[in-house]
């Protein structure tokens, strides 16, 4: 063999080498989805994510004999996405997993009997500041459910007036304290899409002051991606309306 033909046939199988390599390996702006459904033996699971308004299937996985799954797809910004479960029983209740998907791996493990209820999400640092946020938001909810109990009791007991215009109040209040909490949330988050996420999803119709000062606090980075730019047009939209008002 001559030298030449020796060199030919290195290159060739370095260029196989590097190809190889090239497609195990994510790129950059890659997510890569995997988890394991405790019980799951056979069914199709399907990552899904809104465009235009409508959830759509963007990939799906045969789950058949192993309860492990993965999902591998181009992402270019931090966004919603959902792990569904068509578990084929007539129930569409606890078959969709939320959570915030963006690039680099994200693990998602949960029981097929308790599917949203039970998931784990680990990998994704918008998700867990979504988990914080929601942690205390349902806690406005609890109290806010406990006086809708409240005054639906006293209005039926017919109590004074004073009563129920007492429970109103803290009602009203508490709504104000579970927006600011929101406000302060999404603005002391601005370097992380879940500040225009939380804004658009939360607390659209608050003053619009205060919705610019959301914005101000957002990096670059953030604008441009897809919830900044939602967020940024939203709040034109809104002034445009206001003004013509």
């Amino acid at each position: 063999m001559t030298t030449k033909s020796l060199s030919i046939i290195v290159l060739i199988g370095f260029a196989i080498l590097m190809s190889c390599e090239n497609r195990s390996k994510p790129s950059a702006n890659t997510m890569l989805l995997n988890g394991t459904v405790e019980g799951l033996r056979k069914g199709t699971l399907y990552l899904q994510k809104m465009q235009d308004s409508l959830l759509v299937n963007i990939d799906s996985v045969v789950v058949d004999g192993s309860p492990k799954f993965q999902f591998k797809t181009e992402i270019e910004s931090p966004e919603i996405y959902y792990l569904y479960l068509n578990k084929e029983d007539g129930d569409s209740l606890n078959d969709r997993i939320l959570f915030f998907g963006e690039k680099g791996e994200i693990t998602i493990n949960t029981l097929l009997k308790t599917f949203e209820s039970s998931a784990k999400v680990t990998g994704s640092e918008n998700q867990e500041l979504l988990q914080e946020y929601r942690k205390l938001a349902r806690q406005f909810d609890s109290k806010n459910l406990d006086y809708i109990k409240a005054y639906f009791e006293a209005a039926k007991d017919n109590s004074d007036k004073k009563v129920l215009d007492s429970i109103q109040e803290t009602m009203n209040n508490l709504v104000k304290r579970r927006y600011l909490y929101a406000l302060n949330f999404a603005s002391t988050h601005g370097d992380n899409v879940i500040a225009p996420f939380i804004a658009l999803t939360e607390v659209y119709d608050a003053n619009i002051k205060f919705l610019d000062t959301v914005a101000s606090k957002l990096t670059d980075e953030v604008k441009t991606s897809k919830y900044g730019k939602e967020f940024i047009e939203f709040i034109a939209a809104r002034k445009a309306e206001e003004a013509e008002k």
